[in-house]
Formats: C-alpha cells, structure tokens, sequence
C-alpha cells in the first residue's frame, strides 16, 4: 500500500516536471529574454564595417555622428555611432585593450564623449575568440577586464564576432562575456554575431539583445534575400529585449537598384530587424535619405508589440509578409515580387486575421488608399514591394498619423496608451487616483483606465491630454517653467500648462509644454515603475519620446 502511494507521488512529481520542463521550451519570449531593459525595439543606429572596413579613424566617427544629427537621421529614431574591426593594436603589460594611436591617437573614451554630446550612443566591436576578424586581440580569456575597460570608456553597444573561435563552446562563450558586460553596471546593448553556427536563435534571447542568424550580407540582391529567408525561419525567437539580425543595412551603397533598396529596408522592417545603416550617412543621396527616413515604415520596425513578421501566402516568387502591430486589427504588410518582371499581388484578410472592411494606407507613397472588403490588390515590379498598413474596420483610410500642430489629427472619441520608448512603461495616473494632483509616473502597462487617455485638440496645434479614469488633464505643477517640476493630473481650466504640442520624432512623439516649452520626461532615464514623470529640456533622450497606440 505505502509502495503503491509513493510510486504515485513520483509520478506525479515527474509529471510536474515534464509540465515545467515543457512550459519552459515554450515559453513566450518575454519570459526568458535577456532582463536588462535594452533594445525594448530594434536597434536603430550605423556601422562602418560595410562601406568602410579597417579605414576607420577618430574624425570618420566624429563626422559620422555630426551626420546623423544633421541630416535627420537622429529625429527619425537611429541613435547608434558603432565601430567595427581594426579599432585597435594590442594589449599592453597589464592585459588592458590598446586603442591604434594612428587612428585614435587620444583613445576612445573621448570619441565616446564627443558621440554623447550629441545625444547619440557608441557602440563598439570585439571578438568572442583569442583574435578578431582582421587579427586583432579578441576577448577569450579577457571578458570581465574587457567589459570593464569598455564601460570605463563610456560604451553602449557591443558587438561580438566569432572568429579565432576553434574549441571554444559559443553558448557558454558569449554567455560569459553577457555575464561580465551587466556586472560593470553600465546599459550596454549586446549584440552576438556568431553567424547563426550554433542555433543561436535557440539560446540568445536569454543572452544578448540581438543574435546574428546569418553569414555576412553583401551588396547584391541575391545577399539580401538570402539573408532575409534565413533570419525568417527564426522569427518566434524575436520580440522586445531580443531581435533575430539578418545583418547591417546596405542601402545606399550602390550594388543595388532604388527599388531594391527599397525592398531591402521593408523586408528589414517587417522583420523587426535591427536597423544598422551600412553607408556613409555624411553624404548620402537624397533618394538613400528618404529611404531610411521613411516614418512609415520605421514605425513598423520599432512597433513595440515586438512582433517578426512571417509569409503568410507564395505564389512563384509572389509572396505576402504579415506583422501584427499594436492595437486590435493593425496589420503590417509587405506584397513583395522576388522576380524581375512586374505583377498583381493580392492580400487576403482571412491570412492576416482579420475580416470586413479594412483601411489601407501606403506606407512608400504616404497615402491612404481606402477602404476595402476582403482583399487588396496591388501591381508590384520586379524585385520590388508594396508596403502596407491595414486597419480592421477602416472606411476611407486609418487614423492619420499625428504631426506637430495637427489639429485634429488624434481621435477625441477613442483612447490612448502612452509608452515610453526608453522603459517600455506606459503613462499613467498613480496608484489610480482621481484626486487633484495626483503624480503622473510610468508603469507596467496594465491596460487600466488610469493609463489610458484622450488627446484632445484645443487649437492653434495643441491639445489636452485627459485621464480615462479621472477626466482630469496632464498639467505641470504649479505652471511651473522649472526642469523638474512634476507633471500631475487636475481639473482643466485651459490654461497654457495644461496644453500640448505633439511632436513626431520619426515614429515617436515629444509632448512639449505650451507654457514652459519643456518635454515630458521620465525622471533620470529610469526604467523602474514608479519612476515620476516631469518636464525637462528636451534633449532628444528615449525617456523624453512615447509611443501613442489607440486601444
């Protein structure tokens, strides 16, 4: 009898397990991404391995970085300057990474400065092996004295390549060098490029912010592509904290035609790959720059319900690609024609999950198509695409997206969740309030009322902001002009604290004070719920930028 209770109890223990076990493999991928609050979206920043190689030097750098502020590339979400290969010469007596003098002659803490005073981040490389690449020291052996060098300079991003690796376990690797990055206390965004030779894609998302899942892409159509199908394979693996990386964008560069830069970036997009620009952005063509400034488009990339789009229907080199975004019933969708000769290509709604009538906007020409039942079919050329948004229940086009002093361009009638780019958290009234002067702070997005707002136009391009739960607005204390001065929710009285300009920055938005000038902002960059959100300067940072989703 007590034989026959105890080989029940075991089984039932080894049943939970298997349960456990089971629900680990499965999981989705929140629950096991890295947890160190980087790359909520994909990476958006530049290299210069793909137009410039080992010709790298303190003054590239810096002019890049002037680039990418000056030309817009910075307002449309890239932040990161990143240098790849050759940046330095050996280690000296105490084991310490030595910057190449001639390129770097005064080391790379103050390229680091200079790249931080432009509100951007650096980035740099290193190797998983003994060697780099092009036969530099790599980091094997080094990770903790590594990491702490690199955080010392004021680095932000790594990447870390895998050759001089024979022997080496790449899992264990990496995850050694992940483990010394975080103990230095600095963010840095982790990127793993070991080419996709180890199921990287099965064990990364607990390890970095983004894993290579190919072999280095080229300049070619038929690069890109295959890059593209390999890194498509992969995409439950994806989603906020953790990116499948097909490799740095070439477009640009002139191996390919305009349009099929142009299908490069949307496939790159609909991916939620991370956008690593490849080109020298100090002179690009004004064709390149609309590419890659596309707001359209990049917002399907940094859409933050994290989704990796996947084909949903192939017709002999006639395929559809769909990526759910945030919001019941927005769809992301690429028509994409892999041969050289135009054709129709048609969507179905039944293979995007959704039913009836639907709005259709264009995400290339900017413009809302309209609305139709069932399907949409567009002509496509040759290795080329149509790039879509699709709204369940439209009737002449989604909801325009808002530009600064639209007037108008929000829904006064619906509601609003407000996620900050740099936490992930959204705006929200503390701890559900409906008093005077409660404090406006961020936190987990719950879906509740008190996070949940209507955007309401007031004219001349502002608007007030109104709390679902209280039906009080977002005002600044006191119509304070101070940084720092707390943002609260009160009766409206229509005063100038009390109104806002909606300020597209690429496919985010600034809320700036009518009275003060000042942005909204979660106070000292913090990712924690509960931090208080306040006005300050604007400086350009991701704690000063939301993302707006109707719910």
């Amino acid at each position: 009898m007590h034989k026959k209770r105890f080989g029940l109890l075991v089984l039932l223990i080894v049943m939970v397990f298997a349960a456990v076990f089971a629900f680990g493999l499965n999981a989705p991928h929140n629950a096991y991404a890295v947890n160190n609050g980087l790359a909520l979206t994909p990476p958006m920043g530049w290299n210069d391995w793909n137009r410039y190689g080992c010709g790298i030097s303190d003054s590239l750098i810096r002019q890049q970085a002037d680039a990418m502020v000056n030309n817009g590339l910075k307002a449309a979400g890239y932040q990161y300057i990143n240098i790849d290969d050759c940046w330095e010469t050996n280690r000296d007596s105490s084991g310490n990474l030595v910057a190449d003098h001639t390129k770097f002659p005064n080391g790379i803490k103050p390229v680091a400065d200079y790249v931080h005073s432009k509100g951007l981040k650096l980035g740099i490389y290193n190797d998983a092996g003994t060697k780099t690449c092009a036969g530099y020291p790599g980091m094997y052996g080094h990770e903790q004295q590594d990491a702490n060098t690199y955080a010392s300079w004021g680095i932000d991003y790594i990447k870390v390549d895998w050759c001089s690796s024979t022997g080496i376990d790449a899992q264990t690797e990496y995850t050694k060098i992940g483990n010394a990055l975080k103990s230095t206390g600095r963010a840095i965004t982790y990127s793993l490029c070991d080419w996709g030779q180890s199921n990287v894609w099965t064990w990364g998302p607990g390890v970095g912010n983004l894993w290579r899942t190919t072999g280095d892409i080229s300049d070619n159509w038929s690069s890109m592509l295959s890059n593209f199908d390999s890194s498509a394979t992969h995409a439950s693996s994806a989603g906020p904290g953790g990116w499948n990386d097909p490799d740095m964008l070439e477009v640009g560069n002139g191996g390919m035609s305009t349009t099929e830069y142009q299908t490069h970036f949307s496939l790159w997009a609909i991916s939620a790959a991370p956008l690593i620009l490849g080109t020298d952005i100090s002179n690009m063509s004004s064709t390149t720059k609309s590419i890659v400034t596309n707001s359209d488009v990049i917002a399907v990339d940094q859409d933050s319900r994290g989704v990796q789009g996947t084909k949903v229907s192939d017709s002999n080199g006639l395929q559809v690609w769909s990526k759910p975004l945030q919001g019941n019933g927005n769809v992301a969708v690429v028509l994409l024609n892999r041969n050289s000769s135009g054709s129709n290509i048609t969507v179905n709604w039944n293979n995007i999950g959704i039913s009836g009538s639907a709005s259709v906007r264009d995400l290339w020409s900017h413009t809302n198509v309209g609305s139709f039942n069932g399907s949409y079919t567009a002509n496509v050329a040759g290795h080329g695409v149509v790039m879509l948004k699709i709204v369940a229940g439209g009737s002449g086009g989604p909801t325009p997206t808002p530009t600064p002093g639209g007037g108008g361009s929000f829904n006064p009638n619906v509601h609003y969740k407000l996620l900050n780019r740099n936490s992930g958290k959204a705006l929200d009234v503390y701890n559900k309030s409906t008093a005077n002067g409660a404090n406006i702070i961020q936190w987990t997005d719950g879906g509740t009322t008190n996070q949940q707002w209507s955007i309401i136009s007031v004219g001349s391009g502002y608007y007030k902001v109104v709390s679902a739960n209280s039906g009080q607005v977002l005002d600044v204390s006191g119509a304070s002009i101070a940084n720092g001065a707390q943002v609260v929710q009160w009766p409206d009285s229509g005063t100038a604290n009390q109104q806002w300009n909606i300020v597209a920055v690429g496919s985010y938005y600034k809320l700036v004070n009518r009275s003060s000038g000042k942005v909204i902002d979660v106070t000292g960059a913090s990712t924690a719920d509960g931090a208080k959100v306040i006005q300050w300067t604007d400086n350009g940072g991701a704690n000063q930028q939301w993302s707006i989703i109707q719910v």
